[in-house]
């Protein structure tokens, strides 16, 4: 399928002619990095679709408000009014950093669409940006689904590797590696082999996290059937599978579509161009709406998490404390763990957080 003659003018084709068209409709093209292919999209949808682009924009922008509101709201609770800095928390307030960032590359798309139409140079931002915390929010709510099994159904077992140091060392390298899988993305190249690292790549960064949750999600869920489990037991297990039904629900809405229009046009490189373009704004902008989708995650990261949020707009000065389910002394004796007492001067978290 031709592209219309009306894109041939634009100042993306004096850089890189035909490239578009080429790269969607034939696999035998000169190769092309994907990243050039991401940085012209939002021009090709604009030329071709005005009216669906429009509507998308005003999609993003409502959902750069939402979420700048919620991961804000989200980020000073974890950050000034939780006192217990437990691993989930740890990896919590990572994943609200990639969620204002993802918000926040919304505006610079606006811009670079207005103020420097046709610069790579100025659209690299937006389109690593955007990619980056894409794929940092899968590896963070991957994370914090294992920190979550491991604390409800492994308490004893886990607690050494659940330790403020481990979390900080997790972030650290979830960030370098989704830097690392964000670049091998944006450098691969039209054509050739290009359905082999696309594929491999998808693997690597969304279906094998995926696989993860949803064995962990079916782990808890057994554990929830096992008999005898007191009421404190089970309603901590049923939150923990509370959040993990939830990362999953957003893996198939957000995600998932993204992961499979890239899969397809890899392996079909002859899907009609312009379904190709409309899947993938309509898969970003489903990606983009995990920043709004997370903080309900956060609800179920800690039991005051809500109670907290509440308080802020209905009792000012209150702090919240992480209640007695959740809290345990970490001073042991010789002969075992000491008793839970409420004179213990700082609390600390226990291996169930």
């Amino acid at each position: 399928m031709a592209m219309p003659s009306a894109l041939s003018s634009r100042p993306w084709d004096a850089v890189f002619p035909n490239t578009t068209t080429a790269a969607w409709t034939n696999g035998s093209v000169p190769e092309t990095p994907l990243f050039y292919l991401f940085a012209r999209l939002d021009e090709e949808l604009h030329a071709t679709f005005p009216s669906l682009w429009l509507a998308l924009m005003v999609v993003h922008g409502t959902i750069f408000l939402a979420g700048l509101f919620l991961n804000g709201l989200a980020l000073y609770v974890f950050c000034c009014r939780t006192r217990a800095k437990t691993p989930s928390v740890t990896i919590s307030i990572n994943l609200v950093v990639t969620d204002l960032l993802v918000g926040l590359s919304l505006p610079t798309r606006f811009a670079v669409f207005y103020g420097a139409r046709g610069c790579l140079h100025c659209a690299f931002p937006h389109v690593l940006g955007y990619f980056l915390n894409m794929h940092c929010s899968i590896l963070f709510l991957t994370c914090i689904c294992v920190d979550r099994y491991l604390a409800i159904v492994q308490p004893e077992g886990s607690h050494r590797w659940r330790q403020p140091a481990c979390a900080k060392a997790v972030c650290v390298f979830v960030w370098l590696a989704a830097g690392v899988v964000t670049l091998s993305v944006l450098g691969v190249k039209t054509g050739g082999r290009s359905c082999c690292r696309v594929f491999a790549l998808t693997v690597l960064e969304f279906l094998l996290p995926l696989l993860v949750i949803s064995v962990f999600t079916g782990r808890i869920m057994c554990a929830l059937s096992r008999p005898g489990l007191v009421r404190q037991g089970r309603q901590r297990r049923m939150r923990a599978m509370q959040l993990l039904l939830t990362v999953l629900v957003i893996f198939l809405v957000c995600f998932t579509p993204f992961h499979a229009r890239q899969v397809t046009v890899a392996l079909w490189p002859n899907v009609p161009y312009h379904t190709s373009l409309v899947a993938y704004h309509v898969a970003v902008t489903l990606s983009s709406l995990n920043s709004c989708m997370d903080p309900i995650v956060y609800c179920f990261i800690t039991s005051g998490f809500q109670a907290t949020v509440q308080g802020l707009f209905y009792q000012r000065g209150e702090e919240f404390k992480p209640s007695t389910m959740d809290m345990v002394s970490m001073h042991k004796s010789t002969k075992g763990s000491a008793p839970f007492t409420s004179s213990a001067p700082v609390l600390t978290p226990s291996p169930s957080l």
